[in-house]
């Protein structure tokens, strides 16, 4: 079974890889990846080995988890997340829309 890779960057990305994974219907863990870790920058590899409903709601899910981190609203904040789909498309969620990530879902 091929996964759905997510890659987190901000310096908040451990906690915001901890809440993707939370979200309903997810199921997937992650490592830290040592390699990209400086200036107080981390990131974080999220492996989702299974999604559970439809792909547009976690695409729903997905997005406004999303938009909370990148804006800032909890108080974190991180500043790139690269979904890389099950086909090996890549998908920066940054102008990404709700089909977008939905196709990479899929």
């Amino acid at each position: 079974m091929t996964a759905i890779l997510i890659e987190v960057q901000g310096q908040d990305a451990i906690a915001a890889t901890e809440e993707l994974l939370s979200i309903s219907g997810i199921s997937g863990s992650y490592e830290v990846d040592s390699e990209i870790e400086r200036e107080g920058i981390v990131a974080t590899i999220a492996t989702i080995i299974g999604i559970v409903g439809g792909a547009i709601a976690i695409a729903e899910q997905i997005r406004k988890w999303y938009q909370e981190y990148k804006q800032g609203q909890s108080g974190k904040k991180i500043e790139k997340v690269l979904i890389v789909g099950k086909n090996g498309k890549r998908l920066l969620l940054e102008n990404a829309t709700l089909e977008d990530i939905r196709k990479i879902l899929d």
